[in-house]
């Protein structure tokens, strides 16, 4: 018997198999959507179930999952977003990132909630998906173009400029570990190298176009949200006046910028890559996603010296932080040239630039010297230095082909003690919030199932107590029991805190729903009663969190991680040489804030979900399909 569809949902997943080109495609069960709902749950159900443990994640047997949610393409602010996973070259980890731009809505329109890619093609090609029409395309001619020139030809080929392209660049197909997939030419599935897996698939991009807008249970449901946010715009005008960074002047005050790859605390010259300095010089307008009254996204260019590209956009805060200040460069016109590179090449901006700035403490340090460079003078600060790398890194030349690793693997191959600066966590670089200053975001890189990530994070420079920020994101302070949190504590209830907001988090991901919206609890569970039309309440949501996060957490013990991996590089528990803040994190009290997640997860000590965990949780038959050993 069919069952009736649900509000938000297609019901259908599409299989594309490049090995044998084979197209077929499936029906979901509505009891995985309640259980995963979508987008990054999606992502763990499927990656669970289809991809054995311990595979070679550049390898055939490696998959492409790319997950819409509920929410995606429905007409409520912060909706375009999907999200895409399956293993990480980079890590080894589970992988999951969420994207805006236009491709989910479209995906979803074309009547489809999750695309699986499977197996290798022998030739480059193009995924064509035309509303129900889905059929492969070669890519021979596209193979080694940057992102605006394949989006270019593959709309002229189609003949229509309303198609939306998700591909990779240079940097995806030498695989590059750290290679994203660019939705459009200026929004990334970033982190961990999935367009090396594209790459490695010869998968070129995906180009689809979808007419059929998706369901709404009940109008008035969203209609009032909408209301609610339009009426509390004042939480998120900041982002459509200068996007995410002008923070800059703030973060290095009170020591959350990182400087020369984490070791430093000034940095005097910061105003010269704000979003403020931007506004006044380089910036033409700003973008949004599909849908979205926020238009948070700068467009810059320039001529001289480097010609910048408008259609990349321009750099946000972790892209500004990552080639700026964290490899000592205030050069703007420099670091907006290496943005352009990476999203024309498809490189992840953050691993990029800490990897380069891993590769500037070695050559301050000898362990890199000129002959290793090509002559390139690899100093902090020298902005031609960090755009040269990019062009290497994407080409995989000269140095470029060691950094391209990722600094934990370039750490190995130097050897001579430099792996103490590599600043990564299960080989994932870190992102530009200092974890010295904000504890709960240090333990939130140790414990992503990801490697170090910042956005399923709570920062605890805006939760540092239940105030304004956190009654409006958490729900006007009704976290089960959850009390105020000083800022700089990482006892019980800091974790506790950290604990509800990645369950939030992970929720939202799974809707998929932009994290920039300040929907609580409530709220979201309103918006899935509008849009799907299910009675939910927000203990279910905490249980739908706790098993998409164990979900991923078992998955990765599968992969051989463990609890010692858990961990951040010993730099964090050493302050930095200079600036204002002088502290820096205990051992000890990380280590008993991670056992205390576990135990609040219902963990074991060494952070292992046990099979009554797993059949609590309705995770026991998809966990047997997949057990090491």
């Amino acid at each position: 018997m069919t069952e009736p569809q649900l509000g938000g949902y297609t019901g259908k997943l599409l299989r594309v198999n490049l090995t044998d080109r084979r197209i077929t495609t499936e029906d979901i069960e509505h009891s995985v959507c309640r259980k995963f709902l979508g987008g990054a749950g999606f992502v763990a159900y499927y990656v669970i179930k289809e991809i054995p443990a311990g595979i070679d994640p550049l390898g055939e047997e490696n998959k492409l999952v790319f997950a819409a949610g509920p929410i995606t393409g429905t007409p409520l602010p912060g909706n375009p977003r999907h999200c895409v996973g399956g293993v990480y070259p980079l890590t080894g980890t589970i992988a999951k990132s969420e994207v805006g731009e236009y491709w989910g809505v479209f995906f979803k329109r074309a009547g489809f909630d999750v695309l699986i890619v499977e197996g290798a093609s022998a030739k480059p090609v193009t995924i064509v998906i035309d509303n129900q029409e889905v059929y492969l395309k070669d890519a021979d001619h596209l193979w080694g173009m940057k992102t605006k020139e394949t989006q270019e030809a593959i709309r002229r080929e189609l003949g229509s400029d309303k198609f939306r392209i998700s591909s990779i660049g240079p940097g995806g197909e030498n695989k590059v570990l750290y290679a994203c997939i660019m939705c459009g030419l200026a929004d990334a599935a970033g982190r961990g190298g999935l367009g090396a897996v594209m790459g490695a698939k010869k998968l070129k991009a995906i180009a689809v176009k979808g007419d059929k807008a998706p369901k709404v249970q009940n109008s008035e449901v969203i209609k009032s949200l909408s209301r609610w946010l339009k009426d509390n715009w004042n939480l998120v005008t900041g982002l459509a006046t200068y996007g995410t960074s002008p923070v800059h002047p703030r973060f290095e005050e009170i020591g959350n910028l990182p400087i020369r790859n984490f070791r430093d605390g000034a940095f005097p010259t910061h105003n010269n890559v704000t979003s403020n300095t931007i506004k006044d010089t380089i910036r033409i307008g700003m973008e949004g996603c599909w849908g979205c009254p926020i238009k948070c996204k700068k467009v810059v260019k320039m001529e001289e010296p480097y010609p910048v590209d408008p259609a990349y956009g321009g750099p946000e805060y972790e892209t500004c932080s990552a080639l700026g200040p964290n490899c000592g460069v205030d050069n703007l016109n420099a670091l907006s040239k290496a943005n352009e590179l990476c999203n024309a090449y498809s490189l992840d901006t953050i691993s990029t630039g800490c990897t380069i700035a891993f590769a500037m403490e070695c050559f301050e340090n000898g362990l890199i010297t000129r002959e290793d460079t090509g002559g390139i003078d690899l100093s902090f600060g020298n902005g031609d230095a960090v755009v040269e790398m990019v062009e290497q890194i994407a080409h995989r030349k000269g140095l470029g082909d060691l950094l391209a690793q990722g600094a934990a693997r370039a750490a190995k191959s130097i050897g001579k003690g430099a792996e103490k600066y590599a600043m990564e966590v299960k080989g994932l670089e870190i992102p530009m919030h200092e974890p010295r200053l904000s504890k709960a975001l240090g333990l939130g890189y140790m414990l992503s199932p990801i490697g170090a990530d910042h956005v399923m994070n709570l920062l605890d420079i805006f939760f540092s107590a239940l105030g304004s920020a956190a009654e409006t994101m958490l729900g006007d302070g009704e976290l089960v029991g959850a009390d105020p949190a000083p800022f700089d504590s990482i006892g019980p209830k800091k974790v506790y805190l950290y604990y509800l907001f990645t369950l939030k988090r992970i929720v939202q991901d799974s809707l998929v729903i932009c994290g920039m919206f300040p929907y609580n609890y409530r709220q979201i569970a309103q918006l899935i009663e509008g849009v799907v039309g299910w009675n939910t309440t927000v203990a279910e949501q905490f249980r739908i969190g706790q098993r998409i996060l164990t979900a991923m957490r078992w998955y990765n013990v599968q992969n051989g991680f463990t609890a010692a991996d858990d961990r951040l590089p010993r730099r964090f528990f050493e302050p930095r040489k200079e600036g204002n803040f002088k502290g820096c994190l205990n051992y000890e009290q990380m280590e008993q804030a991670k056992k205390y997640y576990y135990s609040l997860m219902g963990w074991n000590d060494d952070g292992v979900p046990g099979d009554w965990k797993l059949e609590e949780l309705g995770l026991a038959e998809i966990s047997l399909q997949n057990r090491s050993g």
